[in-house]
């Protein structure tokens, strides 16, 4: 069986030189759309996502689905900090709604003590800590 070879339009090479520009962060389909329509680039939302549902479909880019109330986010995976490789959390912020990408080796040991005191997988993609972000806190005391 032969393995067709990936083909990229013009829109899903100009989508991926955007996303490895902000590696390591979450954005969603309106943040990609809003940046090429700043930039002047018109691409339709629908091929922007139907873009990144190909690229996660390849490997490139995860996906993240917090609650059922936000809107996907989408992170590129560089070959040197996928969440595929690593444990990786998340972190939501209550007041303006911000994804943060939690790389921390003590959440990494709380997920192994819920497994080993009450047997219970956690799923470090889909683990979410709720809670106030530090810009946000900063406003609060103000």
């Amino acid at each position: 069986m032969a393995v067709k070879a990936q083909y990229q339009t013009k829109q899903m090479a100009k989508l991926l030189s955007y996303l490895k520009t902000v590696q390591g962060t979450h954005v969603t389909v309106s943040d990609v759309c809003n940046y090429f329509k700043e930039q002047g680039i018109n691409i339709g939302t629908t091929t922007v996502y139907r873009n990144l549902e190909k690229m996660v479909e390849q490997g490139l880019v995860a996906k993240y689905t917090v609650d059922g109330t936000s809107s996907a986010c989408f992170e590129f995976l560089g070959e040197e900090h996928s969440c595929q490789k690593q444990e990786c959390f998340h972190c939501k912020c209550e007041k303006c709604g911000k994804l943060i990408h939690l790389q921390c080796e003590d959440v990494v040991k709380l997920e192994a003590h819920m497994m080993e005191h009450h047997g219970f997988r956690m799923d470090p993609l889909r683990t979410v800590f709720y809670g106030v972000c530090s810009e946000c806190s900063a406003e609060e005391s103000q």
